[in-house]
Order: structure tokens, then C-alpha cells, then sequence
């Protein structure tokens, strides 16, 4: 994949420059540690493993719960890692815009690939724990399971994308974006069900981006349910308009990035 630069002209190997991106951004995280690589597999399987363990003992009047609780939990994760690293993702990198032309864009994707990792390993230990444990889901709900997190990543894409230039010029919305990551925990239904809210209130709930993805994961693959096609149009809706608003606020503040560092 090639693209032309806006200041020599010549041709940019995006998928080369995004793989050393990564490469470094993954070595650095975990340079001077005993277990180096193994820790990205590791940390994410046996976390994995300690709340199922835990949560099956303590709720098991409900055995449902713990999974969907560790689905919520994982997938939050994934949402808060990757939009908090997104947001200073060209205030961290963007000396790299003085030392060489390449697309910024490519600085807050790569930021992101810590937290794609662990949500990788993570969904490889669920669904093996799941067909160990005779639940497997079908393949229909894990193809579903798969574009669900698809356009998972492509909103927190469009926030990142967004976020990070705005933070050049606002710095606080570093700290505004933890009180709201904070605050986004408990709106959307991770610890809880949603069920136990009244039906007028979930609107408001769903509107939170989070929300229908936890939902529509936990009906795919705990409880082999499959959203309607309303409620899937709805999300495609929802991840376009974020990726659509991420993609614009971009475009107008990233020629400017390389001044506000």
C-alpha cells in the first residue's frame, strides 16, 4: 500500500511504515521486562482465567453472569486503552512529523495496536473456553462476534482520529476524557444488566458506543440470540457518523499538528 507525500512527492510504503510503527511501539512496552513478548499473551489469557475462576464461584446461582460480566469487562478495556493512548497518540509521536513526511493519521492507528493485541488474545481464550466448555457459539455468532468488534475498532478509530488533534490544541481533554472513560464504565452495562434498568432508559444507554457492542457480543456468543436488523442498521448508523465526525476534525486540525506539538 503506497501513497504519495505532499512534500517530496515520492511514493510512502503506508503498510510498511504502520508495521514498523507497531513493531516499536510493541517492543518498547514491554523492553526490559523477564517476559518480554510473553507478557502480551500472558497478561490478557490469565486475567481471562482468574475472573472466570472467581466470578464462577461467587455468582453461580447465575451462569451467565460471569461471562457476560468478563466480556463487558475485556471489551471496556479494550474501548478505554485504546481512545486514552489515541488521544496523545501525535502528542507523544509527533516529533516523527519533523523528521520525515508521512500521513499523521498513520501515528494514532499505530497507537492503538497495544490494545488490539490483548483484545485479540482475549477473544481466542473466550472462544476456547467457551467450546471447552461445551458452549460453543455458532459460526454465524462468531462471524457476527468478528464484525461487531470490526466496527468496534472503527469507532474508537474515529475517536482517536478526532481526539488527538483536539488535544494539540486542548490539552485538557486528557483529563476530560478520563473522567468521561470513568464515568462511561457505569453508563454502559458492564457490571450490571441491563435488564434491570426500565426499558424507557436504554435508549439513552445505547446511544453510549460501547453499549451495543457488549450487548450484541454477550447475545452472539453467551446467549445465542442474534439483534435485529434494526438494531445492526442502527449500529453501522452510529459507527459511521463517529468515524465520519473523527475523520473530519482530523482533516481541518492535522495540517496544523506539526506547529502545536
Amino acid at each position: 500500500m503506497r501513497t504519495m507525500t505532499a512534500h517530496t512527492g515520492r511514493p510512502v510504503d503506508l503498510g510498511g511504515l504502520l508495521w514498523t510503527l507497531v513493531r516499536t511501539d510493541f517492543k518498547s512496552r514491554y523492553h526490559g521486562t523477564a517476559g518480554g513478548f510473553a507478557w502480551a499473551l500472558l497478561k490478557p489469557a490469565l486475567m481471562f482465567l482468574v475472573l472466570m475462576g472467581v466470578f464462577s464461584f461467587v455468582f453461580a446461582s447465575a451462569p451467565r453472569y460471569p461471562l457476560n460480566l468478563i466480556v463487558g469487562l475485556f471489551l471496556w478495556d479494550f474501548f478505554s486503552e485504546s481512545t486514552k493512548a489515541g488521544l496523545i497518540s501525535l502528542h507523544t509521536k509527533g516529533y516523527l512529523l519533523t523528521k520525515a513526511p508521512f500521513p499523521s493519521w498513520i501515528l494514532v492507528v499505530a497507537s492503538t495496536s497495544n490494545a488490539v493485541i490483548t483484545l485479540c488474545v482475549f477473544v481466542f481464550a473466550l472462544l476456547g473456553y467457551l467450546a471447552a466448555a461445551g458452549q460453543a457459539p455458532s459460526l454465524g455468532g462468531v462471524a457476527l462476534f468478528v464484525i461487531y468488534l470490526a466496527l468496534y475498532y472503527l469507532i474508537v478509530v474515529g475517536f482517536c482520529l478526532g481526539g488527538s488533534v483536539l488535544f494539540l490544541k486542548y490539552r485538557d481533554l486528557n483529563q476530560v476524557w478520563d473522567v468521561a472513560t470513568q464515568a462511561g464504565f457505569f453508563i454502559a452495562p458492564i457490571i450490571y444488566p441491563l435488564d434491570i434498568l426500565p426499558e424507557r432508559v436504554h435508549l439513552y444507554l445505547y446511544a453510549w458506543p460501547p453499549t451495543p457492542i457488549l450487548q450484541f457480543s454477550r447475545a452472539v456468543l453467551v446467549e445465542d440470540t442474534i439483534p435485529t436488523l434494526t438494531a445492526h442498521l442502527l449500529l453501522l448508523l452510529m459507527t459511521g457518523v463517529i468515524v465520519a465526525v473523527g475523520v473530519t476534525i482530523f482533516r481541518a486540525f492535522a495540517p496544523d499538528a506539526a506547529e502545536n506539538l
